[in-house]
């Protein structure tokens, strides 16, 4: 059991919590969410001992162990892969290094032979026999093959070394798990098999993460940041975000009777329930959702951007037609004869792992780039605005204000009450609106890229990784807007909910072909014969 006592803890001026108490139990999985900048990542450093809090404090139950994702890709450089991962295992990995040390001394004495016998039992205990063997069911879990488990940690690419800190994180049982964005740099199949790991994991998981899908799948409880505290709820993302709504419209409903109100809730957590996979976190999360009241559901304090595109014009018969295109990007060919035609209409997904590929060819069809070889034809009915994956150049020494950096992309109505309602509506608002371009966080640019989008009134979307550096707030705005949007979309996405409440179609330029499939992400995911297709297609 993990337990903070009246926490509190302040950067400057600035206070993130204050008088927090919140107890972390066995047996469930909590969901740390909050707005960017709430300080979740911060209070996963005060539950790990990294940080410590002005007031309060954090207590672990006796000889209970506490696990952290550790975030420094590069900290094991010098280290092989296997021992990288019993090195997560504090205490196993002294006793392991002690006793080699000692039986490697020249001159062994009898005061060494005891102290060996005492390392041997404590590494009995610690399950020290099976460290090695543990740790490679792990590494082969996130896909990490055998041939790289004696390697050094230098020598893996940089999304294997994430792979590795989350086995280190994973390993030797702990008690308490912390995990900060643990599905970042993850494949599909990675993710997959983390999600069942700990759906059946027995002790204690707290867990940051941007992806939806991923805390709808693994947690039993959500602990909600605002306003310097911290609220924690029964059930899922999903479960949170609906109730926070339904408690709005509750609030708004005051002349309701009790009694529907009631109604209402039972019937939203009969749904709630009656959705919940099989799995032991879904058996007692419906336990306790059954226990609900109405004075357990809040409205959230959240703010939620105004995410809708409006097409200036229907599309007509022909939207895209890529013919051949071919790309080599420092010395590197990235794109080999690519082709394929998207119809009217169709909302995109370029998925799979040739992320390189997707952002050239993304260029080239926004006319950022030319291609080496092969064309491209867009219908004479479209008109595209592009969501690149790098935008600095719009903003990286613009001293303009917000107001006056949206005007250029607002031809139709320049006005300030216009800009400053628009700004308004995507939380720029009052005297944040007169920020410099220059000094924007990564949120706030999306945000900004996305109301140029908005203005430019196109029938046809690119977007690059647009839920890169934004909050879940935004995200689900977002991926409200676009499922709402009458155009067509093409763009590319870590985010599994985002994919697949969006997209009809989905491409994967693997290095031999392009598959090309008009399916659902859990579909493309779940069809065996076509990840085998993938598999051979990459290898």
């Amino acid at each position: 059991m993990l337990q903070a006592t009246n926490v509190s803890l302040r950067f400057g001026d600035k206070k993130l919590f204050e008088d927090v108490n919140i107890k972390f139990t066995p047996g469930n999985c909590y969901g740390l969410i909050g707005a960017n900048g709430a300080g979740k990542s911060t209070f996963l450093k005060v539950l790990s001992g990294e940080v410590e809090p002005q007031s309060g404090h954090v207590s672990l139950g006796k000889d209970e162990r506490l696990a952290v994702l550790k975030q420094d890709h590069f900290a094991y450089e010098d280290y092989e892969v296997l021992e990288t991962v019993i090195m997560g295992h504090t205490r196993l990995y002294e006793v392991m290094k002690e006793k080699d040390e000692v039986y490697a001394k020249p001159d062994f004495s009898e005061e060494d032979g005891m102290r060996a016998a005492e390392l041997e039992g404590e590494f009995a205990e610690l399950n020290g026999w099976e460290a090695e063997s543990d740790a490679a069911v792990l590494l082969k879990g996130l896909g990490i093959t055998e041939d790289l488990h004696t390697q050094k940690m230098a020598e893996l690419s940089g999304s294997d070394k994430v792979k590795v800190l989350l086995a280190q994180a994973l390993f030797g049982n702990p008690d308490i798990l912390l995990l900060d964005e643990p599905t970042n740099h993850l494949d599909i199949q990675a993710i997959q098999w983390l999600e069942e790991f700990l759906i059946n994991f027995e002790n204690t998981v707290i867990v940051v993460s941007h992806d939806r899908h991923f805390l709808n799948k693994v947690c039993t409880h959500i602990a909600d940041v605002d306003f310097g505290k911290i609220e924690l709820y029964v059930g899922n993302y999903d479960f949170w975000y609906e109730s926070s709504q339904l408690a709005l419209q509750m609030a708004k409903d005051q002349n309701k009777k009790k009694e529907e109100k009631m109604k209402e809730l039972q019937n939203f957590i009969a749904r709630f329930s009656a959705n919940a996979s099989k799995s032991r976190q879904a058996t007692s999360r419906k336990k306790m959702l059954d226990n609900i009241t109405l004075d357990d559901i809040k409205p959230s304090s959240r703010k939620y951007p105004y995410v809708a595109f409006q097409p200036g014009r229907e599309i007509g018969n022909d939207l895209l037609r890529v013919d051949g295109i071919s790309k080599t990007i420092d010395g590197k060919k990235v794109l080999d004869n690519v082709s394929f035609t998207i119809n009217p209409n169709d909302k995109v997904a370029f998925v799979g792992r040739n992320e390189q590929a997707v952002t050239a060819l993304f260029d080239i069809l926004a006319g950022e780039s030319e291609p080496d070889e092969g064309t491209y034809t867009w219908g004479v009915t479209t008109s595209q605005s592009y969501f690149p994956k790098d935008n600095s150049k719009y903003f990286e020494g613009n001293n303009m204000t917000l107001v006056d950096w949206l005007r250029q992309y607002s031809p139709e109505d320049e006005t300030e009450t216009f800009l400053r309602g628009f700004l308004g509506r995507m939380l720029f608002s009052g005297e944040e609106a007169l920020k410099k371009a220059s000094v924007l966080s990564g949120g706030e640019k999306v945000r900004c890229m996305l109301s140029k989008m908005m203005l430019s009134h196109a029938n046809v979307l690119i977007m690059d990784d647009p839920t890169n550096h934004l909050d879940l707030e935004s995200i689900t705005s977002l991926n409200n807007g676009l499922i709402s949007f009458k155009g067509s979309i093409l763009f590319r996405s870590h985010d599994h909910q985002f994919i697949n409440s969006i997209a009809n179609r989905l491409i994967d330029i693997t290095p031999t072909k392009v598959i090309n499939k008009e399916m659902s992400y859990d579909e493309y995911i779940a069809d065996k014969a076509l990840q085998k297709e993938i598999e051979e297609a990459y290898a």
